[in-house]
C-alpha cells in the first residue's frame, strides 16, 4: 500500500484527493486535536489512534493538539482548566497505552497561545471571515446559534480551531465528519488570505449505544451519557451490559450502533474473521469474513443481535484491556473525573 492510500484508508471524505496526492507526505504536516473533557471512549481511543498511525507510518510528522482552552470555551469539565488539564493527561497515557506511535507530538493549547504571533495570527484570520460564517461553524463544538448568543466565547471556538491549522503551518487536519465545518471554514479562510489550503481527511462517528438515529438526527456516542458509550475504563462486566442493552434491531443496520462498531473498529483492525458463538441448539458456531458477508448476512436476518451483541462486547473487552490497566495503574491520579461517570 503507497503512503497516499495509507493516509486515506477507512476515511470517509478526503478533501481533496488531488490536494492530497500533491503533497510529498515525508515533508507534510498533519493534526488532530482533543478537546480534554472527561474520559476517552471507544471512537476516539481506537479509530483516531489508528490513523494517526496510518499517518506517521506514511512519513507525515503528527501533533496532537490537547485543547484545553478550547474546552474551556466550550464549558467542558465545569470549564475547570485543573480538571480539563488532567484529562488531557489521562487521554495522552489511554491513546500510548493502546499503541499510538511514539512519533508523534502532544501539544498543549495552553503553551500554544503564549505566543503573541498565534494572536496575530487569530486576528487575520477573523478578518477574512463574518458573523454568518461563523455562525455555520458552531456544530463543531456540538453548539448551536442560539448558545452563541448568550455567550459570545462560542464564536471564538472557530476562530481558534481554525488559527490552530494556520499557526501550525499544517497540510493535513484530521478530525470526524463533525468537523468538516471547521475544515470548510479553514480552506476558505486559507483561500482569501493566498495561503496553502489544509487537506482534511474526515472519518466516521461512532453512534450511541442508545440508537444512533438516521444522519439527519445522528446521535453520537457522548460523555454526557455513560451508557452512549464505550469508555476505556469499562470494566469487562460493564462492557458487556452497555452492549446487551445496547439499540440493535433485527435485520437493521442503519443507525444501528453495534453493526457500526463492526463496520468502523472491528473489521478494519481486528484483521481477522468475527467468531460468532451461536449456541449449538441454533446452530452453533460460525464466522463472518468481512462486512459485506456481515451486512448481507445481517439484513436477510442471519445473525441475532444477541449473538452479536455478545461478539462484540467480547471482542471490546480484549481490544481495550491495556487501556484499562493504565487506569488501574493511575486510578488514583485521575479519581476526580474517574468519579464524575460513577455517580
Amino acid at each position: 500500500m503507497d503512503s497516499i492510500d495509507l493516509a486515506e484508508r477507512n476515511m470517509v471524505e478526503i478533501v481533496t484527493h488531488e490536494d492530497l496526492a500533491r503533497l510529498d507526505l515525508s515533508r507534510s504536516r498533519g493534526y488532530i486535536g482533543f478537546e480534554p473533557s472527561g474520559i476517552p471512549h471507544l471512537g476516539t481511543a481506537i479509530i483516531w489512534k489508528e490513523k494517526i498511525n496510518d499517518l506517521v507510518a506514511a512519513g507525515v510528522h503528527v501533533s496532537v493538539l490537547l485543547a484545553d482552552w478550547h474546552a474551556r470555551i466550550n464549558d467542558k469539565l465545569g470549564g475547570d482548566m485543573r480538571l480539563i488539564r488532567l484529562s488531557g493527561e489521562m487521554l495522552k497515557g489511554s491513546l500510548l497505552a493502546l499503541g499510538l506511535s511514539s512519533k508523534v507530538d502532544f501539544i498543549w493549547a495552553s503553551d500554544v497561545v503564549k505566543d503573541q504571533f498565534y494572536w496575530e495570527t487569530l486576528l487575520k484570520v477573523a478578518k477574512n471571515t463574518n458573523l454568518s460564517r461563523l455562525r455555520r461553524s458552531l456544530p463543531i463544538m456540538g453548539r448551536t446559534e442560539d448558545d452563541a448568543d448568550t455567550d459570545f466565547s462560542k464564536y471564538i471556538y472557530p476562530l481558534m480551531q481554525v488559527t490552530d491549522i494556520v499557526y501550525m503551518d499544517l497540510d493535513i487536519a484530521v478530525g470526524g465528519m463533525d468537523q468538516r465545518h471547521a475544515h470548510m471554514l479553514a480552506r476558505d479562510i486559507q483561500e482569501k488570505m493566498g495561503i496553502k489550503k489544509v487537506v482534511s481527511l474526515h472519518g466516521p462517528l461512532l453512534g450511541s449505544l442508545l440508537g444512533s438515529g438516521r444522519m439527519d438526527s445522528f446521535k453520537k456516542m457522548s460523555k454526557s451519557d455513560p451508557n452512549s458509550a464505550v469508555f476505556l475504563s469499562d470494566s469487562p462486566e460493564d462492557i458487556r451490559r452497555k452492549l446487551k442493552n445496547a439499540f440493535c434491531p433485527m435485520g437493521e443496520i442503519e443507525g444501528n450502533p453495534v453493526a457500526s462498531i463492526v463496520k468502523e473498529i472491528y473489521f478494519p483492525f481486528s484483521g481477522k474473521p468475527l467468531f460468532i458463538n451461536r449456541p449449538e441448539s441454533k446452530g452453533g458456531p460460525y464466522e463472518i469474513g468481512s462486512w459485506d458477508e456481515f451486512s448481507s448476512m445481517y439484513l436477510k436476518n442471519g445473525i441475532h443481535p444477541m449473538d452479536l451483541k455478545s461478539a462484540v462486547s467480547e471482542y471490546l473487552v480484549d481490544l481495550l484491556e491495556p487501556a484499562r490497566k493504565f487506569y488501574l495503574e493511575n486510578e488514583e491520579k485521575f479519581s476526580e473525573i474517574l468519579a464524575i461517570y460513577r455517580k
